[in-house]
Protein backbone atom coordinates (compact mmCIF):
# COMPACT_ATOMS: atom_id res chain seq x y z
CA UNK A 1 0.00 0.00 0.00
CA UNK A 2 1.61 3.29 -1.05
CA UNK A 3 1.84 6.37 1.17
CA UNK A 4 -1.19 8.15 -0.28
CA UNK A 5 -3.40 5.08 0.10
CA UNK A 6 -2.16 4.54 3.67
CA UNK A 7 -3.03 8.14 4.46
CA UNK A 8 -6.51 7.79 2.95
CA UNK A 9 -7.08 4.49 4.80
CA UNK A 10 -6.10 6.03 8.15
CA UNK A 11 -8.26 9.12 7.54
CA UNK A 12 -11.27 7.02 6.52
CA UNK A 13 -10.90 4.80 9.60
CA UNK A 14 -10.70 7.90 11.75
CA UNK A 15 -13.91 9.30 10.32
CA UNK A 16 -15.73 5.98 10.79
CA UNK A 17 -14.50 5.80 14.38
CA UNK A 18 -15.70 9.35 15.04
CA UNK A 19 -19.16 8.50 13.67
CA UNK A 20 -19.36 5.43 15.91
CA UNK A 21 -18.19 7.33 18.96
CA UNK A 22 -21.05 9.76 18.45
CA UNK A 23 -23.57 6.91 18.91
CA UNK A 24 -23.95 8.13 22.49
CA UNK A 25 -23.55 11.92 22.15
CA UNK A 26 -23.89 12.43 25.87
CA UNK A 27 -20.50 10.76 26.35
CA UNK A 28 -18.66 12.57 23.55
CA UNK A 29 -18.24 16.18 22.65
CA UNK A 30 -17.63 17.93 19.36
CA UNK A 31 -14.78 20.33 18.92
CA UNK A 32 -14.56 23.19 16.51
CA UNK A 33 -14.43 20.79 13.53
CA UNK A 34 -11.82 19.66 11.03
CA UNK A 35 -10.48 22.43 8.88
CA UNK A 36 -11.82 22.24 5.37
CA UNK A 37 -13.33 18.79 5.79
CA UNK A 38 -17.00 19.21 6.57
CA UNK A 39 -19.67 20.71 8.73
CA UNK A 40 -19.60 17.90 11.36
CA UNK A 41 -23.35 17.30 11.01
CA UNK A 42 -24.67 13.82 11.76
CA UNK A 43 -27.25 12.44 9.39
CA UNK A 44 -28.75 9.17 8.27
CA UNK A 45 -29.01 8.15 4.62
CA UNK A 46 -31.76 5.96 3.17
CA UNK A 47 -33.28 5.28 -0.22
CA UNK A 48 -32.58 3.42 -3.47
CA UNK A 49 -29.01 2.61 -4.51
CA UNK A 50 -28.30 4.01 -7.99
CA UNK A 51 -24.54 3.44 -8.02
CA UNK A 52 -22.11 1.47 -5.86
CA UNK A 53 -18.45 0.47 -5.75
CA UNK A 54 -16.01 -1.15 -3.32
CA UNK A 55 -12.50 0.08 -2.55
CA UNK A 56 -10.03 -0.55 0.25
CA UNK A 57 -12.48 -2.47 2.44
CA UNK A 58 -15.24 0.13 2.11
CA UNK A 59 -18.41 0.41 0.06
CA UNK A 60 -19.34 3.70 -1.60
CA UNK A 61 -23.00 4.03 -2.62
CA UNK A 62 -24.99 6.77 -4.31
CA UNK A 63 -28.43 6.73 -2.70
CA UNK A 64 -31.50 8.49 -4.07
CA UNK A 65 -34.57 9.50 -2.08
CA UNK A 66 -37.30 11.91 -3.17
CA UNK A 67 -35.16 13.00 -6.10
CA UNK A 68 -32.14 13.83 -3.91
CA UNK A 69 -28.93 11.85 -4.40
CA UNK A 70 -26.44 11.38 -1.56
CA UNK A 71 -23.09 9.60 -1.50
CA UNK A 72 -22.48 7.41 1.55
CA UNK A 73 -19.39 5.41 2.55
CA UNK A 74 -19.53 2.48 4.98
CA UNK A 75 -17.57 -0.66 5.88
CA UNK A 76 -17.67 -3.05 2.91
CA UNK A 77 -21.19 -4.46 2.63
CA UNK A 78 -23.26 -6.44 0.17
CA UNK A 79 -25.18 -3.69 -1.61
CA UNK A 80 -26.67 -3.91 -5.11
CA UNK A 81 -27.93 -1.26 -7.49
CA UNK A 82 -31.71 -0.96 -7.19
CA UNK A 83 -31.87 -2.14 -3.58
CA UNK A 84 -33.36 -0.04 -0.78
CA UNK A 85 -31.00 0.60 2.12
CA UNK A 86 -30.91 2.57 5.35
CA UNK A 87 -27.60 3.57 6.92
CA UNK A 88 -26.65 4.55 10.43
CA UNK A 89 -26.21 8.29 11.00
CA UNK A 90 -22.75 9.47 10.03
CA UNK A 91 -20.59 12.51 9.62
CA UNK A 92 -20.89 14.52 6.42
CA UNK A 93 -17.61 15.51 4.79
CA UNK A 94 -17.19 17.96 1.94
CA UNK A 95 -14.56 17.99 -0.81
CA UNK A 96 -13.31 14.52 0.16
CA UNK A 97 -10.77 13.02 -2.25
CA UNK A 98 -10.37 9.26 -2.51
CA UNK A 99 -6.97 8.33 -3.92
CA UNK A 100 -7.89 4.64 -4.22
CA UNK A 101 -10.91 5.53 -6.37
CA UNK A 102 -9.11 8.47 -8.01
CA UNK A 103 -12.11 10.70 -7.61
CA UNK A 104 -13.41 13.49 -5.40
CA UNK A 105 -16.77 13.75 -3.66
CA UNK A 106 -18.31 17.18 -3.19
CA UNK A 107 -20.23 15.73 -0.26
CA UNK A 108 -20.21 12.27 1.31
CA UNK A 109 -21.58 10.82 4.55
CA UNK A 110 -19.35 8.37 6.43
CA UNK A 111 -21.63 5.83 8.13
CA UNK A 112 -20.77 3.05 10.58
CA UNK A 113 -22.83 0.55 8.55
CA UNK A 114 -26.28 -0.50 7.41
CA UNK A 115 -29.03 0.28 9.89
CA UNK A 116 -31.59 -2.40 9.00
CA UNK A 117 -31.02 -5.60 11.02
CA UNK A 118 -31.93 -7.74 8.00
CA UNK A 119 -29.20 -6.30 5.79
CA UNK A 120 -26.37 -8.80 5.39
CA UNK A 121 -22.72 -7.95 5.97
CA UNK A 122 -23.44 -4.74 7.84
CA UNK A 123 -21.62 -3.70 10.98
CA UNK A 124 -23.64 -5.23 13.83
CA UNK A 125 -25.66 -2.55 15.59
CA UNK A 126 -28.35 -2.66 18.24
CA UNK A 127 -30.57 0.19 19.30
CA UNK A 128 -29.79 1.50 22.75
CA UNK A 129 -31.70 -0.39 25.41
CA UNK A 130 -33.19 1.92 28.06
CA UNK A 131 -31.34 1.60 31.35
CA UNK A 132 -34.50 0.83 33.29
CA UNK A 133 -35.14 -2.24 31.11
CA UNK A 134 -31.85 -3.87 32.17
CA UNK A 135 -31.03 -5.29 35.58
CA UNK A 136 -27.60 -6.86 35.98
CA UNK A 137 -26.01 -7.62 39.33
CA UNK A 138 -22.61 -6.30 40.34
CA UNK A 139 -19.64 -8.53 39.56
CA UNK A 140 -18.04 -10.46 42.42
CA UNK A 141 -14.57 -10.03 40.90
CA UNK A 142 -11.92 -7.88 42.65
CA UNK A 143 -12.15 -4.15 41.84
CA UNK A 144 -15.79 -4.59 40.79
CA UNK A 145 -18.05 -1.61 40.13
CA UNK A 146 -21.42 -0.95 38.60
CA UNK A 147 -21.51 1.29 35.53
CA UNK A 148 -23.09 4.04 37.62
CA UNK A 149 -20.20 3.79 40.10
CA UNK A 150 -17.64 3.91 37.28
CA UNK A 151 -18.92 7.32 36.20
CA UNK A 152 -19.40 8.54 39.77
CA UNK A 153 -15.85 7.57 40.82
CA UNK A 154 -14.11 8.13 37.48
CA UNK A 155 -11.59 10.63 38.84
CA UNK A 156 -10.29 8.32 41.55
CA UNK A 157 -10.36 5.25 39.24
CA UNK A 158 -8.37 6.74 36.37
CA UNK A 159 -5.70 4.30 35.10
CA UNK A 160 -6.75 1.73 37.72
CA UNK A 161 -8.03 -1.80 37.06
CA UNK A 162 -11.80 -2.25 37.21
CA UNK A 163 -14.28 -5.07 36.63
CA UNK A 164 -17.81 -4.49 35.37
CA UNK A 165 -20.61 -6.94 34.71
CA UNK A 166 -23.14 -5.83 32.12
CA UNK A 167 -25.23 -6.60 29.09
CA UNK A 168 -23.84 -5.95 25.62
CA UNK A 169 -26.23 -3.57 23.83
CA UNK A 170 -24.07 -2.67 20.83
CA UNK A 171 -21.10 -4.19 18.99
CA UNK A 172 -19.01 -2.54 16.28
CA UNK A 173 -16.33 -4.67 14.69
CA UNK A 174 -12.81 -3.86 13.63
CA UNK A 175 -12.69 -0.10 14.19
CA UNK A 176 -9.07 1.07 14.53
CA UNK A 177 -8.02 -2.53 15.15
CA UNK A 178 -10.45 -3.20 18.02
CA UNK A 179 -14.04 -4.27 18.60
CA UNK A 180 -16.17 -1.61 20.34
CA UNK A 181 -18.82 -2.60 22.88
CA UNK A 182 -21.50 -0.66 24.70
CA UNK A 183 -22.42 -2.13 28.10
CA UNK A 184 -25.35 -1.38 30.38
CA UNK A 185 -26.34 -2.85 33.76
CA UNK A 186 -29.36 -0.76 34.74
CA UNK A 187 -27.40 1.70 36.87
CA UNK A 188 -26.40 5.26 36.06
CA UNK A 189 -28.53 8.00 34.60
CA UNK A 190 -29.76 7.73 31.02
CA UNK A 191 -30.48 11.46 30.87
CA UNK A 192 -26.81 12.29 31.49
CA UNK A 193 -25.36 9.34 29.57
CA UNK A 194 -23.84 7.67 32.63
CA UNK A 195 -25.79 4.44 32.08
CA UNK A 196 -23.79 3.27 29.05
CA UNK A 197 -20.10 2.30 29.13
CA UNK A 198 -17.87 2.00 26.06
CA UNK A 199 -15.27 -0.78 25.97
CA UNK A 200 -12.67 -1.77 23.38
CA UNK A 201 -11.49 -5.37 23.18
CA UNK A 202 -10.13 -8.11 20.93
CA UNK A 203 -13.07 -10.32 21.96
CA UNK A 204 -16.28 -10.34 19.96
CA UNK A 205 -19.38 -10.98 22.08
CA UNK A 206 -22.84 -10.68 20.59
CA UNK A 207 -25.54 -8.16 21.39
CA UNK A 208 -27.50 -9.48 24.37
CA UNK A 209 -24.58 -11.37 25.93
CA UNK A 210 -24.01 -10.99 29.66
CA UNK A 211 -20.29 -10.43 30.21
CA UNK A 212 -17.75 -9.34 32.78
CA UNK A 213 -15.03 -7.06 31.48
CA UNK A 214 -11.71 -6.29 33.17
CA UNK A 215 -9.36 -3.48 32.22
CA UNK A 216 -7.96 -0.11 33.19
CA UNK A 217 -10.24 2.91 33.17
CA UNK A 218 -9.09 5.71 30.83
CA UNK A 219 -10.21 9.33 30.92
CA UNK A 220 -10.53 11.93 28.17
CA UNK A 221 -9.37 9.69 25.33
CA UNK A 222 -9.15 11.69 22.12
CA UNK A 223 -9.70 9.72 18.90
CA UNK A 224 -9.25 12.68 16.58
CA UNK A 225 -11.63 14.75 14.48
CA UNK A 226 -12.50 16.75 17.60
CA UNK A 227 -14.22 13.82 19.37
CA UNK A 228 -13.26 12.20 22.64
CA UNK A 229 -14.55 9.91 25.37
CA UNK A 230 -14.65 11.11 28.94
CA UNK A 231 -14.69 7.51 30.24
CA UNK A 232 -13.68 4.35 28.39
CA UNK A 233 -12.22 0.91 29.18
CA UNK A 234 -9.62 -0.01 26.56
CA UNK A 235 -8.18 -3.42 25.55
CA UNK A 236 -10.46 -5.16 28.05
CA UNK A 237 -10.51 -8.84 28.89
CA UNK A 238 -14.01 -10.28 28.38
CA UNK A 239 -15.49 -13.19 30.32
CA UNK A 240 -18.82 -14.62 29.18
CA UNK A 241 -21.38 -15.18 31.94
CA UNK A 242 -24.16 -17.74 31.78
Amino acid sequence: MNASKRTEYFFTCLVFASSLLLWNPLQSCAGAGMSGTGDQSMQGVSGKVVETMNSGGYTYALVEKSGVKTWVALPQSTITVGSEIACQPGMEMTNFKSTSLNRSFKSIVFSGGLASPGDAASTPVAASTPAEAITVGKSEAPNAYTIGEIFEKKDSLTNKPVAIQGKVVKVSRGILGKNWLHLQDGTGNQATGTHDLVVTTDSLPEVGDLVTIKGNLSRDRDFGAGYRYGVIIESAEVTYNK
